[in-house]
């Protein structure tokens, strides 16, 4: 399914034929043909700290990643639609948000405030980006600091907020003692707010070598009462939370122009969320000893009486009581007055805990309770079908069950207009209920995945072998997944440890593949395991002493293996799977290994600057005399089908036809990965992929002419921010190539040039005779009628497997009805004739998703509703 962008148009290559020299120069040649962009469907895989809905427009709701972006939700398809995937390798720290806000007052308006790190790890400052369009298109304001939308606290919040009265005006909670920042001008230009007493001064561990937990948390969010305000004025009263133990809740009633710490406030915890019932005029704030978005041990939920200014400790569990967690997660029903929710974020064992109350916190109901131990009731039931591997493949001993009900459960929101309908994130999912009142009625409500399109994993290689597997992924902190259909969710990821670091298959028997890796949390499996079956089931083998991550290299046949650590031990081979190994003689500890791909004795390798042989099955290496090769971060591969036939990458290009004796520098190319995959029509050479920069251009780029020349596959639109670990073109289908993000997942393209996977758009059939298999459907409706007068509505939904993008639609009154007005879209109109197109943000459709367009028509004599749709000239089935 379709889940990143549409199709991209452009010229034919042009370059060399097919046995050009292979590779002295490279150059950029003229812009690929047509791709289509998609994620290999996973279903979620990462953190998601932030939900939030806008309160005006129903169903228009923003999901927040910590290193994957944002994502707007399209309730026709029941999916996530990504919004970042135009930021660019340079400014890669923008995928992660902060912060995101939705705008009651102009809808069409949203901001994401952005940065991934703090520290050094992210060279640029933070930004807020903007976007009238509901993120279709983004304009970028950056700030003089940076954000963290990867550091601790990230689940704390929103720091970015709209003012409800006047949306001019945002305000901003600011990281590192940067206090609390204001724009008047809707998020063009922003000015820190002087008056704003406290900066906050809490820090996770002052000690902190590597920056990530010495920094200071900051304001961590800010809360309106629209009350307090009128339409087109700034709102008076304003809370801001603040990661100060003593101090940490304030208050402005003049707009922002003063401020005090709230009289009475509670002490010795961090504000996580602040959540104002608008109804009842109580805030509620709920805390924790730690920023999270784990290891909370304690907390407390506190209700603050705006009227009167009395403060109540309504924490759901007591102080003293069985309570080994922090609170966060924190939400209230708009339609019911009273209703609060809450989460024991922290609570990995046995399970999160969600908290309700439906009298303004005086008591609590949760959603699990204590039985007869290990016993546990719950007033849930989890299905997880369209995502099975979320069961994480374990089999834990009560009272821990599979799957979890969640962990890391900062972000979850009550639909503001429908009671019923709950989301929340996890550290590796969203789930959510539309069954939510049961749970007052002690009737059983169903959660489940609510992730459809947020693809959120942090991608480390990928493999893409002959045959029946399309690709082998190797993920962080999932393991990693074989995807033997990319438009299916795999039912089980790979087992036994966390991240997988490196894969590989053996490429004359490629049912083999072994993958090594690093624990998450506590483990204690061996770090390496084996496939026989493409990587449908798994078994463990031994490890080196101390094997921790690196590089793994599979033999041509299968027969024995290379593990390069990347600490702990020297590089080691195995002959058969693991049972035992012996330390290589000649290659440097962390060296990145492979296997040539025909000849099962050689083996390679390369360590600052310097290329590794092996003849003997990985026993001993020996340094090629090869000069002039990178000396920091490679990656580099053998060729299938062509022994000694090596491509290297590290900021450069270089190739090799004899084993590393001699490499030949491709010039103009400034790659970071390479890869390979089937051959162009008439080429008798392998197309190439890699991430990288043609002549001062970065791109994702193909060269059909073993690398003469090179064509750009993506656009500004499709560019997912660091492409730089792993890329595979796909041995049976041209054109076609994997790319791996860090938290975008796996993206692959398509192209519609023959031979591609892409068939490309084709000639529309007989409008008057559309197929049973339409990749449309259109449905029509008069919503209201009056005497000469009418409201109409068109939905079209794609029923297609690819984009709809720039779409038109058509159609013919029988009864010479007249189109007056039109939202959501514009037209024309010539005689009965009507051609409707979109607006900006919703101009493309992924798969299962749907646009309505309504209108204002007037009839005369009678009011016939149309006989036959056609969008872009292809007719649609009625729907």
């Amino acid at each position: 399914m379709a889940l990143t962008g549409g199709l991209l148009t452009a010229g034919t290559a042009t370059g060399a034929p097919a046995d050009a020299d292979t590779g002295t120069a490279g150059t950029a040649g003229t812009a690929a043909a047509s791709y289509t962009w998609q994620n290999a469907q996973i279903g979620g895989g990462g953190f998601v700290p932030g939900i939030v809905f806008n309160r005006s427009e129903p169903d228009l709701a923003y999901a927040r990643t910590d290193i994957g972006g944002a994502y707007r939700w399209n309730e026709a398809g029941q999916e996530w639609i990504p919004l970042l995937d135009h930021v660019g390798w340079d400014e890669w720290g923008y995928s992660g948000v902060a912060s995101i806000a939705t705008d009651a007052v102009d809808p069409d308006r949203v901001y994401a405030a952005v940065g991934t790190y703090t520290n050094d790890w992210d060279p640029n400052n933070g930004a807020i980006l903007r976007s009238s369009d509901r993120g279709e298109t983004w304009e970028t304001s950056e700030l003089p600091f940076k954000l963290g939308g990867n550091m601790p606290g990230r689940g704390m919040g929103e720091r970015l907020v709209v003012d409800p009265n006047d949306n001019d005006v945002l305000y901003l909670g600011a990281p590192s003692g940067h206090g609390l920042w204001r724009s008047t001008d809707a998020g063009v230009t922003w000015d820190e707010v002087d008056s704003f007493p406290n900066p906050g001064d809490y820090v996770l561990n002052p000690d902190d070598p590597w920056g990530l937990e010495n920094d200071i948390i900051g304001v961590t969010w800010v809360t309106f009462d629209p009350a307090s305000g009128s339409p087109g004025s700034p709102t008076g009263t304003i809370y801001v939370g603040v990661a100060d133990l003593a101090e940490s809740v304030y208050r402005s009633t003049d707009g922002g122009a003063t401020w005090e710490a709230i009289p009475g406030q509670p002490t010795g915890y961090l504000p996580h969320k602040g959540v104002l019932d608008e109804e009842t005029g109580d805030l509620f704030v709920a805390t924790s000893d730690n920023p999270g978005p784990y290891a909370g041990e304690d907390g407390e939920v506190w209700r603050l009486d705006t009227a009167d200014g009395t403060w109540t400790d309504v924490s759901p569990v007591p102080a003293g009581g069985d309570r080994w967690f922090g609170f966060s997660g924190l939400t209230v029903d708009r339609q019911n007055p009273g209703t609060v929710m809450v989460t024991g974020y922290s609570s990995w064992w046995p399970d999160t805990q969600i908290f309700r109350s439906t009298d303004s916190g005086e008591s609590w109901t949760q959603a699990w309770s204590w039985g007869a131990y290990p016993e546990r009731t719950k007033r849930y039931e989890m299905d997880v079908s369209e995502v099975p591997w979320l069961t994480f493949g374990s089999t834990p001993q009560p009272p821990e069950e599979t799957p979890k009900l969640g962990w890391m459960t900062e972000g979850m929101e009550i639909d503001p207009f429908d009671p019923d309908r709950l989301m929340y994130g996890t550290g590796a999912t969203v789930y959510g209920t539309t069954e939510l009142t049961n749970w007052d009625s002690d009737q059983t409500f169903t959660v489940r995945p609510m992730v459809k399109g947020l693809e959120e994993t942090s991608v480390q290689d990928l493999a893409a072998p002959p045959g029946a597997t399309e690709v082998l992924s190797g993920l962080g902190d999932i393991g990693g997944f074989r995807h033997t259909d990319v438009e299916q969710v795999p039912a089980a990821m790979f087992p036994a440890f966390g991240t997988t670091t490196s894969l590989d298959f053996a490429e004359l028997s490629p049912g083999t593949v072994v993958r090594v890796g690093n624990h998450v949390g506590e483990g204690t499996a061996p770090l390496v395991g084996f496939s026989t079956d493409g990587g449908a089931n798994w078994f463990q083998g031994t490890a080196p002493s101390g094997a921790v991550g690196g590089t793994v290299a599979a033999a041509a046949d299968g027969s024995r293996f290379v593990w390069s650590p990347a600490e702990g031990a020297a590089p080691h081979f195995s002959v058969g799977f693991g049972t035992s190994w012996t330390a290589s003689q000649g290659l440097p500890q962390g060296a990145r290994v492979e296997a040539d791909r025909v000849d099962p004795d050689v083996f390679y390798g390369v360590a600052e600057g310097t290329f590794y042989v092996s003849t003997d099955g990985g026993a001993t290496f020996t340094a090629s005399s090869a000069t002039g090769l990178p000396a920091g971060d490679v990656r580099f591969a053998a060729v299938p089908g062509v022994s000694g036939d090596v491509w290297l990458a590290g900021g450069g290009l270089w190739h090799s036809t004899d084993a590393g004796a001699t490499f030949t520098e491709v010039t103009g190319v400034a790659a970071d990965n390479i890869g390979f995959g089937k051959a162009a029509e008439g080429a008798d050479y392998h197309a190439l992929y890699s991430s990288g920069v043609v002549d001062g251009v970065r791109g994702i780029f193909r060269s059909v002419d073993a690398g003469a020349t090179w064509v750009r596959i993506n656009d500004d639109d499709h560019q997912w921010a660091w492409t730089g670990s792993a890329i595979a073109g796909d041995p049976d289908v041209y054109g076609r190539v994997y790319v791996g993000t860090n938290g975008r997942g796996v993206i692959y393209g398509d192209t519609s040039e023959p031979g591609g996977g892409d068939p490309g758009p084709g000639p529309g059939p007989d409008p008057e005779e559309p197929p049973a298999d339409a990749d449309c459907t259109v449905g029509y409706r008069v919503a209201g009628q009056w005497d000469g007068g009418f409201q109409g509505e068109v939905t079209v939904t794609n029923t297609g497997t690819r984009p709809l993008s720039d779409w038109r639609l058509s159609w013919t009154f029988p009864s010479g009805q007249r189109v007056g007005q039109m939202w959501n879209g514009s037209f024309t109109q010539s005689g009965g004739e009507v051609t409707a197109t979109p607006a900006a943000w919703n101009a493309t459709l992924p798969p299962g998703s749907a646009a309505t367009l309504g209108f204002i028509g007037s009839w005369t004599g009678s009011n016939e509703a149309p006989r036959a749709f056609a969008v872009n000239g292809t007719a649609c089935a009625g729907g």
